[in-house]
């Protein structure tokens, strides 16, 4: 392993609440919402009918004719958002060599849509009606697949499944390949669809969704909104991506780590602490080194309280600022850590900390200090970026500001 340092050099973001990183980031100060009735199917007969859903989204105004009938909603994200981060970050793939670009992707669901619409055709028509697309584009490698081969980048590949936890590992990984020389650049993150009635059932099953508000560590949680979107970043060699003339720096990936739960019934605790642990002493940052965290935030009582905990174990009581931008998206399965993550880099960039919407009464021993309301203003230069995902993964990031 090498002491290179990476670091984020474009963003790529389709939020519920925002097409591109500047209209997300907008909507994320302002407090206003993507969550809303969901209009793609029909929800009578379902307890629950909200969802962070991308309504404005038309793939035919970003992504060539020929890729439509192949791609799941959730590939489309991912290309499109690819896009978006290739030219925020003013990379021209084919101006490199071709072997020193990866991608390294993260979904949790694969092509959940276009799947349920092949099989419905299977099951009433027969297979011979049944795309040969979705020989692939159900699989949950296919984001990186469809990336690499559009933009000819012929470095490592890698998928990542964990869930919610999941785009913080692609990151993670993104940054090993990195620092062990593999590739000078890598096109990385999550996104994730499944608001269709069998993605919705699937997430109605788990027993997390509520059928009401998405209040994370407010006294009357009572589970979590699901969201559809993705966040794609490039991650690059620093000094690389300075060879290029890279245009900006939105900061660095100091470090990550990944723990998993022990299971049910063991006297071990959850491993969440293990992992911003690990996290901190990788980026060699001491937790009073911390400005914020962005927290993971169930919207469940028990989740958030052993979040809590961990936060004033790590931190002290009211020891860092906390907040939880997600309760305006809802959660979007692995592309939610790195969606954070572009929000914290956008929060060092411009030093505020979005608030936390929807939680009003906040238990007084969680004991964290969550920003409600309003952004807050500060000075910013660390942030801790944490993601759960469900059977156990634990995820955390550490991004930092970057100086030459």
């Amino acid at each position: 392993m090498t002491t290179t340092t990476t670091v984020f050099t474009g963003l790529g973001v389709l939020a519920p609440n925002g097409l591109g990183t500047e209209e997300f980031w907008s909507a994320t100060l302002e407090g206003r919402s993507g969550i809303k009735d969901i209009s793609g199917f029909d929800t009578a007969g379902y307890p629950a009918r909200r969802a962070g859903e991308i309504q404005d989204f038309d793939p035919a105004e970003h992504l060539p004719k020929r890729l439509l009938p192949q791609t799941d909603r959730s590939t489309r994200f991912a290309l499109t958002a690819a896009d978006m981060a290739l030219a925020d970050g003013g990379v021209d793939p084919s101006a490199l060599v071709d072997y020193d670009m990866g991608v390294v992707t993260a979904n949790a669901c694969g092509g959940f849509e276009f799947t349920h619409r092949e099989f419905a055709k299977l099951w009433s028509q027969g297979p011979q009606f049944v795309s040969v697309y979705e020989s692939f584009a159900w699989f949950y490698a296919v984001n990186t697949g469809q990336i690499s081969i559009r933009h000819e980048l012929r470095g490592p590949g890698k998928a990542l499944v964990a869930e919610q936890a999941g785009g913080l590992d692609a990151l993670g990984h993104a940054r090993r390949s990195l620092r062990r020389g593999d590739a000078k650049l890598v096109v990385t993150g999550g996104a994730d669809s499944a608001l269709d009635p069998w993605g919705w059932a699937s997430q109605w099953s788990s027993g997390r969704v509520t059928p009401g508000e998405f209040r994370p560590f407010d006294r009357a949680a009572s589970g979590h909104v699901p969201g559809e979107g993705a966040a794609i970043l490039v991650l690059e060699d620093a000094g690389a991506a300075r060879l290029r003339g890279a245009p900006k720096v939105y900061g660095e990936l100091a470090g990550q780590a990944s723990t998993f739960d022990p299971p049910p019934g063991s006297p071990r605790p959850p491993a969440l602490r293990s992992a911003v642990e690990a996290a901190l002493a990788r980026a060699g940052v001491a937790p009073s080194d911390v400005d914020v965290v962005f927290a993971d935030s169930a919207g469940l009582p028990g989740p958030d309280r052993q979040e809590a905990e961990v936060l004033r174990g790590v931190f002290g009581e009211r020891g860092v600022p906390v907040t939880a931008p997600k309760a305006l998206t809802g959660r979007l399965l692995s592309a939610g850590g790195p969606l954070d993550v572009a929000a914290a880099l956008l929060s060092l960039r411009d030093g505020v900390i979005p608030p936390t919407a929807g939680t009003s009464d906040m238990p007084q021993e969680y004991g964290i200090d969550l920003v409600t309301g309003s952004p807050r203003e500060a000075r910013i230069s660390t942030a801790l970026v944490l993601a759960r995902g469900r059977s156990g993964f634990n995820s955390a990031a550490v991004v930092r500001a970057y100086h030459h």
